[in-house]
């Protein structure tokens, strides 16, 4: 894991110093050793270092980044047969963003993130050539798909330990990609940089306590023009309807505020954005989200009425997800 680290430091810090984001290098490097110290901390880092160690060290034969499953190498690439690749990656359970396929071991993760990208890539700014931002990237699948698009540079940040470790595994196996997670939040990066010509935040705003607050940071981040992709949680309703759990939304402690979409392009607004439009609304089906042997824990299902699949579990209303595009002044 040691090399895996430092020679990622050695790559982010040659690609960061070759872009936009330079001038800030410095606390970047800072951040991505910050970081990793505290995933080394966490308790289930044996198991995950078990089963990455426990992977093969050899060349792909293919790697795809443009299909909805990313594919790293095929089966026919490990001569060996020592190797247990399923239980290797099932030793980083559970597997909640994808899909992919590791040396033909199809990842069959929680969430299709592929749905979400074919809902999102239509309506975006082409990427080619652009330096990107994900917020709250996950595992890095969509990183992937953003590179997959031609993006020149992508920086995700994400503080979940687990998320690097899945990053970390593709990561090992296309190591000069231009993708890169920082294992921190957005509240640690440098602020106010104007510095990306995208930014991406999915399924991050209610979680925030303060959305407005958040909505700025992502403008500050965004260069003149730049584009946010915003995609987050609705409910229906005009641009005074907000809910507000009174504890838990769909069994989730971290739920704040949940807009209408005229309500979230009235925040935008309010925050200076332009060409506010909302590009994709729709409820998230049983498909899109549900449990699997690569992520076995509770899903959608178990966080709605079983007796009402329009509600969540406390009687709000099941969740609806939209789109929204802006750009900064």
């Amino acid at each position: 894991m040691k090399d895996y680290r430092d020679e990622e430091r050695t790559r982010l810090e040659a690609a960061l110093g070759s872009s936009s984001l330079d001038d800030d290098l410095p606390e970047y490097l800072q951040l991505y050793d910050q970081g990793w110290q505290k995933i080394l901390k966490h308790g289930d880092l044996p198991r995950w270092k078990g089963g990455f160690h426990a992977l093969p060290d050899v060349i792909p034969s293919c790697v795809s980044l443009e299909a909805d499953i990313l594919c790293i190498g095929k089966r026919t690439d490990i001569l060996d047969d020592h190797y247990d690749i399923e239980s290797s990656l099932k030793a980083m359970h559970p597997w909640r963003k994808g899909p992919f396929d590791v040396f033909g071991v199809y990842i069959d993760t929680e969430w299709r993130s592929d749905w979400k990208w074919q809902r999102v890539l239509p309506h975006i700014t082409p990427l080619k050539g652009r330096t990107v931002l994900d917020v709250g990237c996950g595992s890095g699948y969509h990183m992937w798909r953003m590179l997959g698009a031609a993006a020149d540079l992508v920086l995700g940040v994400d503080p979940t330990p687990l998320f690097s470790m899945h990053f970390a595994t593709m990561k090992r196996y296309v190591p000069d990609a231009n993708a890169f997670l920082l294992p921190v939040g957005i509240d640690d990066i440098p602020q106010d940089t104007r510095t990306f010509d995208s930014v991406f935040s999915m399924g991050i705003l209610y979680h925030r306590r303060s959305p407005l607050d958040h909505l700025m940071q992502l403008k500050g981040l965004l260069g003149k023009g730049g584009e946010l992709v915003l995609e987050t949680l609705v409910i229906e309703g005009d641009e005074n309807a907000c809910l507000m759990p009174k504890a838990r939304y769909a069994k989730m402690r971290n739920v704040w505020f949940i807009p209408s979409v005229s309500m979230l392009v009235l925040w935008l607004q309010r925050c200076g954005f332009k060409n506010i439009r909302c590009v994709d609304k729709g409820f998230t089906s049983l498909d899109e989200q549900r449990r699997t042997e690569w992520m076995n824990f509770e899903s959608l299902a178990d966080f709605l009425d079983p007796q009402n699949r329009s509600q969540t579990i406390e009687g709000y209303p099941a969740p609806m997800r939209a789109v929204i595009l802006a750009e900064a002044p």
